[in-house]
């Protein structure tokens, strides 16, 4: 007997209706928070429970597709303002991004683990990769002269995050944003560096 081929490219449709799926978990998981269910997901795509279910069978198989996916985009985000803003702009444009992810992943925090590090491959391997990306733009910032080489990218992560987490009042992005300004103006450099 044959074993079909596991990483068979997805038709059109299919396609099409994963995309639907991830675009509405985002926002249902950040209306919902904890308490978002995946029958919620399934009709802000328009599809049925059983198209969910075939492309994320489990629970954390969706989140983690999620999670991913703004990873991917974070990512992708940095090469683009650091070629279109000035390294200290960039640097705090994406950190609100960051702060984004964190709040429309609120109802995903345990499964994700996005706030610490944990022996999950998924958040090792995401963590790295938002650590590395965070590096090449605080290199840019030190190697510009706009910011001390005093906080390691994945301290000024961990900060970031945590600021996120520790937040109960609904308007906690603004606060946090108010935080992030503070903190890079604590690494600006003096003039006699």
């Amino acid at each position: 007997m044959t074993k079909p081929h596991l990483h068979r490219p997805l038709r059109a449709d299919a396609r099409r209706n994963r995309e639907r799926l991830l675009a509405a978990a985002r926002t249902v998981f950040a209306a919902d928070g904890a308490n978002a269910s995946l029958q919620g997901v399934a009709r802000e795509a328009g599809v049925g429970i059983g198209t969910l279910y075939r492309h994320f069978p489990a629970r954390e198989m969706l989140y983690t597709a999620v999670y991913e996916q703004e990873v991917d985009h974070l990512v992708t985000m940095a090469g683009s303002l650091a070629e279109a803003h000035e390294p200290v702009a960039a640097l705090r444009e994406w950190l609100q991004a960051l702060v984004a992810l964190v709040a429309t992943k609120t109802g995903m925090i345990s499964a994700l683990a996005i706030s610490a590090e944990t022996k999950s491959a998924v958040s090792r391997a995401t963590s790295e990769r938002l650590i590395t990306t965070l590096g090449g733009l605080l290199d840019r910032c030190v190697a510009h002269r706009s910011l001390r080489d005093a906080l390691a990218p994945r301290e000024l992560l961990h900060a970031v995050v945590g600021m996120c987490l520790i937040q109960d009042v609904p308007d906690w992005q603004v606060r946090v944003a108010t935080m992030i300004d503070v903190l890079i103006d604590g690494l600006r450099s003096s003039p006699r560096d």
